[in-house]
């Protein structure tokens, strides 16, 4: 998944997304860009190869998950469009969400005063700002935070995901009783111990 700029609602839709997805029995991983850049990318600035360098190796992290079955989501931020291409073909199973919100509605939601230091070249390299952001051509969602609530935008996101054979509907998820049932099962039958 893909976001766009600091306070466009990323991290907000990705712990709800998060826990819906819970809902539907997936494990899931958030891969927050701060974090991501304060564990794996100490040795990275905010400049453009700094940039395309910190989401290789995000790509390669949700590679590894997504094989093993975890659903993952990406909150970096990632301003060039090869990049994204990249991570796409590195991960296999990807989607691109572009989380599109007006630069006046990110800079009144941001409570930590980054844009104002930005706007004032106090940090240098801010997206959106300072450092160029280009849009995806064809992401397969484009949530727009400043006209949607929280839930209708995650909503969107499980519908797509369902749309395209990623998530499974409730319906087809077992529940606890089924699940026992067929564990107890496949134990008569000596398939599992």
């Amino acid at each position: 998944m893909v976001y766009r700029i600091i306070r466009a609602g990323k991290s907000t839709i990705s712990h709800l997304l998060k826990e819906k997805l819970k809902e539907f029995g997936r494990d899931v991983e958030i891969l927050d860009g701060d974090v991501v850049r304060t564990n794996l990318c100490q040795d990275l600035g905010f400049s453009g190869q700094d940039s395309d360098i910190t989401i290789q190796r995000i790509a390669f992290i949700c590679k590894l998950l997504t094989r093993n079955g975890v659903a993952v989501i990406s909150t970096a931020i990632s301003p060039y469009r090869e990049a994204r291409d990249k991570a796409r073909n590195e991960i296999g199973n990807f989607i691109e969400v572009y989380v599109k919100c007006p630069l006046e509605v990110c800079v009144e939601r941001d409570v930590k005063g980054l844009y104002k230091k930005a706007f004032k070249g106090e940090i240098q390299s801010f997206t959106g700002v300072s450092h160029p952001y280009e849009e995806p051509r064809n992401p397969e969602l484009t949530l727009e935070t400043n006209k949607e609530t929280v839930e209708e935008s995650t909503n969107k996101i499980i519908k797509k995901l369902i749309g395209l054979g990623y998530l499974n509907t409730k319906e087809d998820v077992y529940s606890s009783e089924e699940e026992s049932k067929i564990i107890k099962r496949l134990s008569g039958l000596g398939y599992i111990s």
